[in-house]
């Protein structure tokens, strides 16, 4: 039985995330020792996603303020728990659920709950004095994650034609993670002396992909596939690629529209587009393939791709368990992507990588496309053991922060800690890819 932890000290306050918008930061004590934890945010966001609460000021920050989430904090949640005493991170996010009493933490804000949620844990796991990627409540073995790498940007995070958001390569087929991140990092070196000698700008979009005036998704995966050939490693059997389609930002009135292609289709047409790319690329994994309420296009999809490719709900589960339970009943998608913020508390996160193992779904950390340079979510991949992580490209140091805590962890594990590599994927993916 845990020794029961003791809330001393609670202040929260603004900070600015990579997009220079306010966000929260939580500086908690168990027992007097400090620590910070402070929260992302997105941009591109599922329509049941917990509320990030946001002041509507338009005279500071252009109504992006945070200050009624801080007030929420300090006069709401404080008078409930400072002095309390606590034995689990699933009763002090259970007490910060009931204070809030809402569905989608609108009444505080799932932006002050998170970051309560994860300065208790970081807390926590000083008190029990383990490493924070030791002490999550979850049973898994600890794996160092496979990075999918956001190295060109469009959609939401970039101001140029491209309707898919993010274009990524995954380094799976190397022993340790320090060798899957000098690929990444290889790759996106030569990616940029690509562009640069075709005459395309440099320019880095939210995520630290770059984002150049390019309209067709094809050119877009064969500069990255010129890059890994550049930087000399293998396409398949080494080095894959990711999308993230954001359909919810392409379909209206049941149509898709990629502006870039000159198409609008239907769900059949969708799938004829992406079962072109599948075979034209090593594409191992898509997320939010389709809209977030086109369940019939989800099932389409996944009829269609799901033993071969993964299928990543982002939006369709936005990290909530009667989300995935829906989707795992009706056979939609075969993935989901953990976003804390998404949630509000990291309980309720850990309950979405629980239920995702038991249905048999695969299950990827991520960060948002609005960071900081807390690097949480590197810890929480390797601790659940997830073997995938999303953040972000390999610039801008919001999110470099978070592969440099990857490479301490495995610095420090001496080899007692295994990259993931290849098994975090369906093995058939893995055959289709590598062939």
């Amino acid at each position: 039985m845990l020794e029961k932890m003791r809330i001393s000290y609670i202040s929260a306050y603004e900070v600015l995330d990579s997009r220079g918008t306010p966000t929260v930061e939580v500086e908690l004590c168990i027992d007097g020792v400090p620590v910070i934890a402070s929260v992302p945010s997105g941009a591109s966001t599922g329509k049941k996603e917990a509320l990030e609460l946001r002041d509507g000021d338009l005279k500071r920050f252009r109504g992006k303020g945070v200050r009624t989430a801080i007030d929420n904090i300090q006069i709401i949640i404080s008078k409930k728990v400072m002095g309390q005493f606590f034995s689990s991170q699933a009763e002090f996010d259970q007490t910060l659920c009931e204070i809030d009493g809402t569905a989608n933490k609108s009444r505080l804000g799932a932006n002050a709950t998170l970051g309560l949620s994860l300065a208790f844990a970081r807390a926590k796991s000083l008190f029990i004095d383990k490493p924070l990627h030791e002490s999550f409540d979850i049973s898994a073995e600890c794996k160092l994650p496979v990075p999918l790498m956001n190295l060109i940007n469009g959609g939401a995070h970039a101001d140029n034609p491209l309707s898919i958001q993010e274009f990524m390569i995954v380094p799976h087929g190397f022993n340790t993670f320090q060798d899957a991140l000098q690929c990444g990092a290889e790759v996106f070196a030569y990616l940029k002396e690509t562009l640069k000698a075709r005459g395309l700008s440099v320019n880095v979009g939210d995520e630290g992909g770059f984002a150049p005036e390019i309209k067709q998704t094809q050119l877009a995966l064969d500069l990255l596939a010129l890059a890994v050939e550049k930087a000399g490693y293998a396409l398949g059997s080494q080095v894959g690629f990711a999308l993230d389609v954001a359909a919810s930002e392409l379909y209206e009135n049941g149509k898709y529209s990629f502006s870039e292609e000159n198409l609008t289709c239907g769900r059949d047409e969708l799938v004829l587009f992406y079962d072109r790319l599948i075979h034209d690329y090593p594409i191992m994994s898509i997320e939010d393939g389709c809209a977030e309420d086109d369940y019939e296009g989800w099932r389409l999809l996944t009829e269609a791709f799901g033993e071969t490719v993964q299928l990543v709900g982002d939006d369709l589960f936005v990290t909530n368990i009667v989300q995935l339970e829906e989707g795992i009943r009706t056979h939609m998608a075969n993935a989901i992507l953990i976003k804390v913020n998404q949630i509000g508390t990291l309980t309720e996160a850990l309950d979405a990588i629980r239920l995702a193992n038991e249905g048999g779904y695969k299950s990827i950390v991520s960060h948002r496309s609005g960071e900081t340079e807390d690097a949480f979510i590197a810890d929480l991949a390797v601790g659940t053991g997830v073997g995938q992580i999303k953040t972000g490209s390999l610039s801008r140091s919001d999110r470099v922060a978070k592969y440099n805590q990857l490479i301490r962890i495995e610095r420090k594990a001496q080899n007692s800690i295994k990259y993931a590599g290849s098994e975090a994927f369906l093995s058939d993916i893995i055959k289709r890819v590598a062939s």
